[in-house]
């Protein structure tokens, strides 16, 4: 969260050609309610069932760049799925810099707690031996302007 995907995934398809995805707003349009109300009503397990959905349901796709929610890399099953559709571009900030992005947004519901800068660097703290594993590239965007983390991206990309 707060590392830029979206506007990062946005640059990169139309760079690149592609459609733009977002699990997130997949499942939003499928369950016609926000993540924050899914999180409320259902629980954090269920949206993890849902973000598998999508994911299955986008295996027979092409031509797109895929936002996703950090922690669909939690089931292993996500992460092989992710792997089977392309490389994984792991976009990262540190906790102060995530906080600072965030800190006046509403719309998260991991971040509902009483310490949401402790609770930022407790997720990250918990993921990042996730990402480091999965991740075929990382991008540092708190050093980089969204067009900058496209343009290392479409660089490493054409190195491959």
């Amino acid at each position: 969260m707060g590392v830029g995907k979206s506007e990062v995934g946005h640059r990169l398809a139309k760079e690149l050609g592609l459609n733009f995805l977002d699990t997130d707003e997949l499942i939003e349009k499928t369950e016609e309610r926000t993540i924050s109300e899914i999180f409320k009503i259902d629980g954090e397990e269920y949206f993890r069932k849902l973000e598998t959905e999508v994911l299955k349901t986008l295996q027979d796709y092409d031509n797109y760049v895929l936002s996703t929610g950090g922690g669909i890399i939690l089931r292993e099953e996500n992460v092989a799925l992710l792997k089977s559709m392309g490389p994984v571009i792991w976009l990262w900030a540190g906790p102060e810099t995530v906080y600072e992005r965030v800190k006046n947004e509403t719309h998260r519901p991991l971040l509902e707690v009483a310490d949401p800068k402790a609770e930022i660097k407790k997720i990250l703290d918990f993921r990042k031996p996730i990402y480091d594993r999965v991740a075929d590239l990382k991008v540092d965007t708190a050093k980089l302007s969204p067009e900058g983390a496209v343009q290392e991206i479409l660089q490493w990309l054409k190195s491959k």
